[in-house]
């Protein structure tokens, strides 16, 4: 009888554990000794969380429930009905600033090895997003706003089918069942949260509820949409989940999970979820002064107390910050300049990435979060218009798009200002283009970092807020990233208003070679000016040469033109990168350098806006029908009929105008 008590207790005690599953369903109340299949980054911690990713950039990790369930009847190819619900808690490192979500999953496998991290949640890859054939359900929780991906905002809930292209999405929230009012959720506020999935299989519809841990299932479902899966779920399919980083470290959990088929889920029990690690705030140090009562006559106690004003005054003079009233609402965005002179060394040459006509870059790590940046010195001797110019920068500094460079904030010191931008391992673009010692770029590269730069210029010129003008596009200004991805960065001299409006009338800067020609006599720079640069800029990408060379003292190449007159002669594709041998798309490459010389005409109205761009880019639309007469700087009749005066043109030598002590 002994020996029978003691094994009904021990089988009591094996049922309540966090793990509880049959044929059709599982309970993980905790994951503790949970026989999850885990890859990338993914683990369970001690405590019984299941960590998707961990505090590194660039990763992804994926968990999977080891066994098949059926989802078809074999009979008449019908969907079963299927729920379930999981708590998820997303903690980024900064308040605000994360990346780039949770993705639930029905998968007809669980290898997705080849997938992408980052904008692509570890789910899909540049090449299979969209595929019939990848047979995938999902639900995204997504934390950044991707245009490609027509993303509503960078809060969102999604429904995805076979792609990151949401059939259905809404901001994250829930409906409160007493009042019936919407309630806006952020997922990157690091406090957990529930999500239901229902699909009934009669009537072809998924359910997805979110609401805050602990509050029972709203009535109300955030989305409801009627999708027939009988094509895309096989007879069998694994359930799990997905998710990824990108530049900004994020920690994704999932605390509790629950599946089943033909049911309900069951209800997770919240007093067995394990505990989420708590946030502490970035590490200072906890050495307090000593408060010693020593007789004031003490000649040793007066040389220590000497000897630590002068330490600390010298201390005090080294990291000098220039803090303004108007500055304390920009807090978040600004970063002590002691903290950036220890991420960079002191600024040491060895750590100098690059220098031009704006200042020099020096990479760093953050001490206390580990990220790696890169910092830009600028002077800035004038304060005119530098508050406007700190406040453009802030706003600068909530663009979120896979191909720019993320600035993530500012410092001003004495007479410099430094500007605290994401690091891109694989550095500028123009090294590729023109150190010999740099691999070859293919022509797959060039045209994807091409349409890459293209798509981040129509977020800025149409997509975001207001308006950006970047003013200063080239190559030197286009960072790659660890997977060779072009991202347009240095917004040192961007400028922002309102759709709708005019920009404002202001000095020429730029590089020449890239500045349109109108700008020598308005001043004013516009989308199309951008546009004119964006043209230079394909051409010197495709060529594997910069917009102006010179040739000897008095004569200059200019690359638009060389490329127009090889068109006028039938040899356009003789401008190509020999570089690049005949290993080429050749109506991709012949319709990049018309393009490029169509972006660089010099009758802004001829030019394209960077949505037509885009769309030519895409192969959505064919380029018009082109002649290579009157399309260069050569043709004078063009420019004076236009209103220029040839003494207004700009010298084109290889240089840059800044206006940083200036007035903007």
């Amino acid at each position: 009888m002994l020996l029978q008590n003691l094994a009904f207790l021990f089988l009591n005690l094996v049922v309540n554990l966090a793990v509880s599953a049959s044929e059709d369903g599982f309970i993980y109340n905790g994951f503790p000794g949970a026989n999850l299949k885990v890859d990338g980054v993914a683990s369970i911690t001690s405590n019984g969380l299941l960590e998707l990713t961990n505090n590194t950039s660039q990763t992804m990790g994926h968990a999977f429930h080891p066994s098949l369930f059926s989802f078809q009847n074999s009979s008449d190819g019908k969907v079963f009905s299927f729920s379930t619900t999981y708590a998820f808690a997303i903690i980024p490192e900064y308040a605000n600033l994360g990346g780039h979500g949770i993705v639930f999953l029905i998968s007809p496998t669980t290898n997705l090895s080849n997938a992408f991290p980052s904008t692509y949640l570890g789910l899909f890859n540049m090449n299979n997003n969209g595929n019939r054939t990848n047979h995938i359900f999902a639900i995204e929780l997504d934390t950044i706003n991707s245009p490609e991906f027509h993303d509503i905002d960078d809060n969102h809930v999604g429904i995805d089918i076979n792609s990151l292209i949401s059939n259905n999405s809404r901001t994250a929230g829930y409906y409160a069942d007493d009042t019936g009012l919407f309630k806006t959720l952020t997922l990157i506020s690091g406090k957990a949260m529930q999500v239901w999935v229902d699909y009934d299989g009669e009537k072809m519809q998924v359910n997805v509820t979110l609401s805050p841990l602990g509050i029972p299932k709203p009535s109300k479902p955030l989305l409801s949409s009627t999708v027939n899966l009988s094509n895309v779920l096989f007879e069998t399919m694994y359930v799990g989940f997905s998710s990824s980083t990108g530049s900004v470290l994020t920690t994704h959990y999932v605390l509790g999970w629950s599946f089943k088929m033909n049911g309900i889920a069951q209800k997770l029990d919240y007093s067995k979820l394990p505990s989420l690690p708590r946030t502490r705030p970035k590490g200072r140090s906890k050495a307090k002064a000593l408060r010693i009562s020593l007789p004031l006559a003490s000649f040793a106690f007066l040389l220590v107390i000497v000897a630590a004003a002068f330490f600390v005054v010298r201390r005090r003079i080294k990291f000098a910050e220039l803090l303004e009233d108007w500055e304390v609402e920009y807090g978040p965005h600004r970063f002590l300049y002691k903290d950036l002179f220890r991420a960079t060394n002191g600024f040491k040459d060895n750590e100098l990435l690059g220098r031009g006509g704006f200042g020099r870059v020096y990479k760093g790590v953050l001490t206390a979060s580990k990220m790696e940046v890169a910092v830009k010195r600028m002077s800035h001797e004038s304060r005119q218009g530098m508050k406007e110019f700190v406040a453009e920068i802030v706003s600068l500094g909530r663009l979120r798009h896979r191909n720019l460079v993320q600035l993530l904030g500012y410092c001003r010191r004495k007479g410099e200002l430094l500007l605290v931008y994401d690091f891109m391992p694989n550095g500028s673009l123009d090294k590729y283009l023109y150190d010999r010692t740099k691999p070859t770029l293919d022509w797959d590269r060039r045209f994807q970092i091409i349409k890459g730069v293209a798509s981040g210029l129509l977020y800025l010129h149409e997509e975001w807020e207001q308006v950006i003008i970047h003013r200063d596009i080239k190559a030197s200004n286009v960072l790659l990233d660890s997977e060779m991805n072009g991202r347009l960065g240095d917004f040192g001299l961007a400028r922002l208003y309102d759709h709708g409006t005019d920009p404002q009338t202001t000095h020429v800067v730029g590089t020449m070679g890239y500045l349109a020609p109108e700008l020598a006599r308005t001043g004013k720079a516009t989308t199309l000016t951008d546009v004119f640069a964006f043209g230079s800029f394909i051409l010197e990408v495709a060529c594997g040469r910069r917009p102006v060379e010179q040739r000897a003292p008095d004569e200059h190449l200019v690359l638009a033109d060389w490329v127009v007159e090889n068109w006028h002669n039938d040899s356009i594709l003789n401008t190509l990168d020999s570089r690049l041998g005949q290993v080429y798309v050749v109506v991709e490459a012949e319709m990049v350098l018309k393009l490029g010389v169509l972006c660089s005409n010099p009758l802004p109205s001829v030019r394209p806006s960077m949505r037509q761009v885009m769309q030519y880019l895409d192969g959505h639309v064919p380029l018009p029908e082109l002649s290579p007469t009157y399309m260069s700087f050569s043709n004078l009749a063009l420019l004076q009929h236009q209103g220029f005066d040839d003494r207004l043109m700009p010298d084109l030598s290889y240089s840059t105008v800044s206006l940083l002590s200036g007035e903007r």
